[in-house]
């Protein structure tokens, strides 16, 4: 094309510059301006990287005044182009020369891009709608955010995550047993909702204690990034907003941080959240004249928050009182009354007689069907004694009347599959230190309650030091001492905990390890900051150079796993049973590959003897779980505590009391199995439902769907891979990106594997899924740029005339971003392939298969097809869109009919639930109504836009 001044061309390479204009012409370089940024360039005339910009007739285009022309015709005078047409904003018929074009002009739109020569490759043509296509069905999957995370699939997890997270606003107690997952739940829970839109602003309030490894566990396994805020970070923050919890949407924070900052609390109280999180909620101590400030602070955040997840392994650790307040926090209008609680748990005890009827084979006798008929309206016989039907029935029962909606506990004896628990007890001597120091604190008497003097009679070194100094001279004689260090010389190869209450005896312990037989141990105790006691973690859990022994206090029984480890030390016992499941469970959890080894060194004739005899004899507490341990030391309190506090040594005494714990433990695990705990066990579990969630994500797993998709993401955006083997990719960001930064690509790299068991095994790999970062950004980052929007390729097919035209049309139907919509209807690609005549053949021509037959063209050969055919180009485009809004309707209606069956049917099921279940609340009805509204009215304003164009000529060569 020749070139004459003042004509617009655009460049090729930096099409930031904005429009050129051409100011200069000699024999062999060509100069242009570009006033939208004041730059110069020269080009060799024979070989310019530009492409003249040309408008057509339907074209809107905008003068350097910023007024805009709706182009009718266009006219050529000496080598410049003057566009006719009307203006739009007083109607006025003018023309505007094209040097007179706004220099800001960006192109945009596929078409102009096309004619403007901005022509991509063919590959990047192809990953555009391969983006498309797979935003469509993620968004719109029922199992988007599942299992996402580096999580195993776990059955009964991935129940509770699906049924809670899929609920609007969710209130809800996990009380799963230790070592069942109740983190990897909430994690799954939190991603669902985050990914979805329900909550766009969460809080995560833990123990200090745990906020690292929560911090870690967020990031590692569910790559969700929270703040986490304690002094410092709120100073820091007050730079950036008022209230420092108003900077970040994922945030962290310490409950006992909140509970000692009265400003900190308020500022946290002031901030909007979508979802309240509180780890351990054992710890929030209530009774009705004085709750804890712990208890009240959550008390006043779960007030004002719509979502509320509480997680305790030991719901009745404080009592079933404190129990009912937890449930409290959830739903105050429901849970009132202690008294009218204890009323209806009552009352579970004929459901769950009728629950277990229904899950029996063979016809109901008499006593069955009484026990269903207070519960359904009509007893079809008929439908009774068909398996199917009998569980759908069960799951309608649970439903209706359960607890499932608000408290969730899976238990071991329901999930099966753990290793065995194998106990080894170790009597030992008691020093003659001690029966001094015992004897003479029981000669100076004590001014101390029962419970107190029960506990300092179970640590006979803390005795020895009150009369003998602060000091660690214990150690010197106590035979656990020396019965510590022959165990773990013997077990050199094995990795071993050690819990003992106190942590003056951790430190002490790992002193003489250290000292004595040169043993790598570490400590985990109370006195050490959050980073060292990740770093005492790592230390234990390195399997080359790593310490052999980690000797814990009691923190060390809360929220950390060390399942690689299967040998437990008890240095001494804890008052509380289910703090001794918290101890045990550090090991005994899911992922544990080996049986238990559990060790209780004891010394002879003392409290810890009885204590040790009353937990194994008496609740068989160390074999197994005990669920009723709490209740059961209630009840035998006042007698436990008055042997201990005499040293044991009331031995008739002591074998009366185990008598008459073991009849209760009994008599209350007789009554649990009858009443509310296998409603919960039926309603947790998800064993009454047909659908195999783990099956349906294993198949996601094995589908290479992703890996083609993300390996060919990464070539075209030009991130550098490095294939490792044994399923593992290093990723490096490459000096050829195109652009500066891959969204979720660290600059120094990352490990990553599209292999879920390879990626359990390592810690240093990411797993990838379709909603990990990297996948959702490198998606958005192709479809909100211009990258594939326009190509031009060759079809070689010697049964089609040489010269067969063809144009391949991408539209998207969207409406306004609505996560909630997106369920239905999220932006919808659409396909269109046009021969000359403007007919569609695109059901008879799949995409996949059309691709493959098509050859790459070299941009200049393309432009120069592409101006040769810009007239039919034009023509097939405006035949293209009516073709395009017919199938959008047809989306729209098919999105309208799955929601209204969808929604209708939730909505029909919680107004038939809240007239037989409180636990249904009168806000989730109300939004179910007002989002079916909203979302019609989403649906009625859908759109069509043009997202990308190909043309297609059919050659011979």
């Amino acid at each position: 094309m020749p070139f004459s001044l003042g004509q617009r061309w655009i460049s090729d390479t930096e099409t930031d510059l904005g429009l050129g204009a051409i100011v200069a012409i000699d024999v062999r370089m060509v100069t242009m301006l570009f006033p939208a940024c004041g730059e110069n360039r020269m080009y060799a005339i024979s070989d310019a990287p530009i492409t003249r910009v040309m408008f057509n007739p339907g074209d809107v285009i905008s003068s350097h005044e910023e007024w805009e022309l709706e182009v009718v015709s266009v006219t050529e005078d000496n080598g410049l182009l003057t566009y006719h047409g009307t203006r739009l904003d007083n109607g006025e018929e003018t023309s505007l020369r094209e040097t007179f074009l706004n220099h800001f002009i960006k192109l945009n739109k596929p078409q102009e891009r096309l004619f403007a020569g901005q022509i991509d490759k063919i590959g990047r043509f192809n990953l555009r709608y391969q983006a498309l296509m797979h935003q469509f069905n993620r968004r719109r999957s029922p199992l988007r955010g599942l299992a996402s995370g580096k999580v195993s699939l776990i059955p009964h997890q991935l129940h509770i995550a699906k049924e809670v997270g899929s609920r609007y606003a969710p209130r809800v107690l996990l009380a799963d047993e230790v070592g069942l997952g109740k983190t990897i739940e909430a994690g799954m829970i939190i991603q669902q909702q985050w990914l979805s839109g329900r909550a766009s602003r969460i809080l995560i309030l833990v123990p200090d204690a745990l906020i690292h490894q929560w911090l870690i566990e967020m990031m590692r396994r569910f790559n969700l990034h929270f703040a986490l805020f304690d002094e410092e970070r709120c100073v820091e923050a007050f730079a950036d907003a008022a209230n420092p919890f108003d900077t970040e949407q994922l945030v962290l924070c310490s409950l006992d941080f909140i509970t000692k900052k009265r400003k900190r609390f308020e500022q946290l109280h002031e901030s909007d959240w979508n979802l309240l999180v509180v780890d351990e909620a054992h710890h929030l101590l209530w009774d009705a004249e004085q709750p804890s400030r712990a208890y009240e602070v959550v008390e006043a955040l779960a007030q004002d928050t719509a979502g509320v997840l509480l997680l305790t392994a030991t719901p009745d650790q404080q009592g079933h009182e404190s129990h009912f307040a937890r449930l409290r926090l959830l739903d105050p209008e429901r849970f009132y009354d202690y008294d009218a609680f204890l009323a209806e748990e009552e009352e579970y005890q004929p459901l769950a007689a009728a629950a277990e009827a229904l899950l029996t084979e063979g016809p109901l006798d008499a006593t069955a069907l009484a026990n269903l008929a207070p519960f359904i309206d009509e007893l079809d016989q008929d439908v009774l004694q068909d398996a199917s039907q009998r569980k759908a029935l069960l799951a309608k029962l649970l439903d209706r009347h359960g607890t499932g909606r608000l408290l969730f506990r899976n238990t071991r004896q329901a999930i099966k599959g753990f290793p065995a628990r194998l106990l080894h007890l170790h009597p030992l001597p008691l020093p003659t230190q001690y029966k001094t120091a015992i004897k003479v604190a029981n000669m100076m008497g004590s001014q101390q309650d029962i419970t107190q003097q029960a506990l300092q009679a179970l640590y006979p070194e803390e005795i020895y030091r009150q009369f003998e100094g602060d000091n660690n001279a214990w150690t010197l004689f106590d035979s656990r001492v020396d019965w510590l260090l022959e165990f773990t010389k013997a077990r050199r190869n094995h990795k071993v905990l050690v819990i003992t209450a106190k942590a003056g005896v951790a430190l002490a312990l790992e002193e003489v390890l250290r000292t004595k037989e040169g043993i790598r141990g570490t400590v985990f105790h109370e006195g050490m900051s959050l980073l060292e006691r990740d770093k005492a973690a790592a230390y234990f859990a390195q399997q080359e150079g790593g310490a052999q022994v980690m000797i814990c206090s009691e923190i060390g029984s809360e929220g950390r796993n060390f399942q690689f480890a299967h040998q437990l030390v008890l240095f001494d016992l804890p008052l509380n049973p289910d703090l001794l499941e918290q101890r045990i469970g550090r090991l005994d959890r899911i992922g544990q590959e080996h049986d238990i080894d559990i060790h209780v060194p004891y010394l002879e004739g003392t409290a810890q003897a009885a204590l040790t005899h009353w937990y194994d004899q008496g609740m068989d507490a160390f074999s197994k779980p005990n669920a009723v341990g709490q209740p059961v030391f209630q009840q035998t309190s006042a007698t436990l505590l008055a042997l201990l506090a005499e040293h044991g040594q009331d031995q008739a005494g002591l074998a009366q009391l185990i008598e008459q714990t073991r009849a209760l433990t009994l008599e209350l695990e007789s009554q649990m199995e009858l009443g509310r705990d296998r409603l919960l066990e039926l309603n947790s579990s998800g064993v009454i439902m047909d659908r195999d969630l783990a099956g349906e994500l294993n198949a996601v797993d094995e589908d290479p769907t992703l890996a083609i998709f993300a390996i060919k993401l990464f070539d075209e955006v030009g991130v550098h891979q490095d294939d490792k083997g044994e399923n593992a990719i290093v990723l490096h960001p490459s000096e050829h990106m195109l652009v500066s930064h891959f969204p979720g690509l660290p600059e120094d790299g990352a490990s990553i594997t599209f292999d879920r068991n390879t990626a359990l095994s390592r810690d240093d790999l990411q797993l990838l899924s379709w909603d990990h970062p990297m996948i959702r950004g490198g998606i958005d980052l192709v479809l909100g740029s211009e990258i594939g929007t326009t190509s031009v390729a060759i079809l070689k097919n010697n049964a089609l005339p040489v010269g067969t035209q063809f144009l391949e049309v991408i539209f998207v139907a969207e409406s306004a971003q609505n996560s909630q919509l997106y369920r239905f209807l999220p932006p919808a690609p659409i396909r269109l392939l046009l021969d000359k005549k403007g007919n569609d053949l695109a059901e008879k021509v799949t995409f996949e298969s059309f691709d493959r037959q098509l050859s790459p063209v070299n941009r200049h050969l393309a432009s120069k097809l592409v101006s040769a055919s810009q007239t039919i180009i034009h023509h097939l485009l405006q035949q293209a869109e009516p073709v395009a809004q017919l199938q959008m309707q047809t989306l729209v209606e098919q999105a309208r009919e799955r929601m209204h069956d969808s929604l209708g049917q939730e909505l029909a099921r919680l107004q038939q639930l809240a007239k037989v279940n409180p636990n249904v609340r009168e806000s989730e009805i109300i939004h179910m109504q007002s989002l079916m509204e909203e979302l019609d009215s989403l649906l009625n304003n859908t759109r069509l836009k043009l997202d990308a164009i190909r043309y297609i000529i059919v050659s011979h060569q």
